[in-house]
């Protein structure tokens, strides 16, 4: 087949034809690259850890770690118990251990996001490891005679065409759905990690869909998926087939919107992302804990992997804050407000762990660090000196509204239990680079930026 087969276009009158590409375990695939010999082997990959240190927490591991019970957020030291390091041990098992290195990723990233550019009129970037892509004025879902039968869509072939350009030019492995709408095609992204092409042509929405766990829907974590079966709701097909307003009235306009994307209805256009408001991450426990050191911890990690992020994105912040979330589903914010933007990766720390003080005693579920007040690209790098922390009031907080203490928030907020996420916005988005990367912890990691 050649290059102009899987281009043919599809006509005005076709379904849009969306892409999403998902890398795979991307920071260990990074690792991998700088170090050959790490493939095949248990590698974790640690936020706030340092070399031969049993402080900080998983930020993502691979499938071979994973068989050991490693998972995102995971505290180093537990991850050691399950997985030593194979430098201090010749038992099995044994794994490697290496710290999150922003910049070498970011570098990656840039290379794979440059082919996504290149074969995509329209890429939504989500994350450092995902994307959105229109190629619907690229490729068509008409099919191609493949020996001597109509078996294979022309969208299936770009897509491969783009897997292999990745694979090839860049050397990480990345799985990629195809569907007519975003919904649907995150949900075949996932479908056949790793390493996975799915698609799933206009007519097979529902039949792709309804057998699928109700988890698989993106935005149904946890804490949703037990209160569906409570409803009697296990797959993607019982949820399509429930009353909407008896979703709503359980679980609010998300309710709504689970119940659409069940159903494979999602008109959202695919749109450029711009410059982030602000920057986060947050944490799950697997059970609340009220263990002081383990919460500091946490929030240290956090406080380290924002604070690089936001330097590796050339951006200075003028706001710290922390998410705090208690049982059953009480969502605490607090944050401190400079008099004018840094970058002081030890402050972030510092600010969160004080504001942290205040919950010493409170059992805790998730923790998230976010700074916020955002510049970019400033000449001079503005300093600590001169600058007085104050604690930011409802009108100095410009993003408290996407913290309100709601229910449905609350909900969306532990519903990923034991991941490490971004901050959730209103829509059921992650909100990462601009509040609006998507709420995905399949792959247990930071997310082009479910953290994969």
């Amino acid at each position: 087949m050649t290059f102009a087969e899987f281009t043919d276009t599809a006509s005005d009158d076709d379904p849009r034809i969306i892409l999403h590409v998902d890398m795979d375990c991307f920071y260990a695939s990074c690792e991998r690259l700088r170090e050959p010999a790490l493939r095949g082997e248990p590698l974790v990959v640690g936020m706030g850890y340092e070399a031969g240190e049993p402080h900080g927490a998983v930020a993502t591991a691979s499938y071979e770690a994973r068989e050991y019970g490693i998972d995102s957020a995971q505290p180093i030291s537990q991850a050691l118990d399950s997985l030593p390091r194979a430098a201090e041990t010749d038992a099995e098992p044994a794994g490697y251990y290496r710290p999150v290195d922003l910049d070498f990723y970011e570098e990656v990233a840039s290379d794979v996001k440059a082919i996504l550019h290149d074969c995509a009129d329209v890429v939504r970037e989500v994350s450092i490891d995902e994307a959105y892509l229109d190629v619907t004025d690229r490729t068509s879902w008409g099919v191609v005679d493949a020996d001597g039968s109509e078996d294979r869509t022309i969208a299936e072939g770009y897509a491969r065409y783009i897997k292999q350009r990745i694979d090839r030019e860049v050397g990480v492995p990345a799985s990629v759905g195809v569907a007519p709408n975003m919904a649907t095609a995150k949900v075949a992204s996932d479908h056949d990690k790793p390493d996975g092409l799915t698609v799933v042509r206009p007519s097979e929405v529902t039949d792709f869909l309804a057998p699928l766990p109700v988890a698989a829907i993106h935005g149904v974590g946890p804490v949703t998926e037990r209160e569906l079966a409570e409803l009697g709701i296990d797959t993607a097909g019982d949820l399509a087939a429930a009353d909407p307003t008896d979703l709503a009235d359980r679980f609010g306009e998300r309710g709504r919107e689970l119940y659409a994307r069940a159903r494979g209805d999602d008109d959202r256009e695919v749109t450029p992302t711009g410059r982030p408001k602000s920057l986060s991450r947050e944490s799950a426990f697997t059970e609340a804990t009220e263990e002081t050191e383990a919460k500091r911890e946490r929030v240290s990690a956090l406080a380290a992997d924002v604070a690089a992020r936001a330097r590796s994105r050339d951006a200075m912040y003028q706001t710290v804050g922390i998410k705090v979330v208690t049982p059953p589903f009480d969502v605490n914010t607090r944050a401190t407000s400079l008099s004018g933007p840094i970058d002081e990766p030890d402050l972030v720390e510092s600010i969160a762990l004080d504001l942290l003080d205040e919950f010493d005693d409170d059992p805790v579920r998730k923790l998230g660090v976010r700074v916020s007040k955002l510049s970019f690209g400033a000449q001079d790098q503005a300093r600590l000196d001169g600058f007085d922390a104050t604690p930011a009031t409802d009108s100095e907080d410009d993003d408290r509204t996407e913290w309100e203490n709601t229910a449905d928030i609350a909900r969306e907020a532990v519903d990923t239990d034991a991941q490490l996420t971004d901050w959730v916005d209103d829509d059921g988005d992650r909100a990462d680079d601009d509040d609006e990367s998507d709420n995905h912890t399949a792959e247990g990691q930071s997310s082009l930026g479910r953290y994969d």
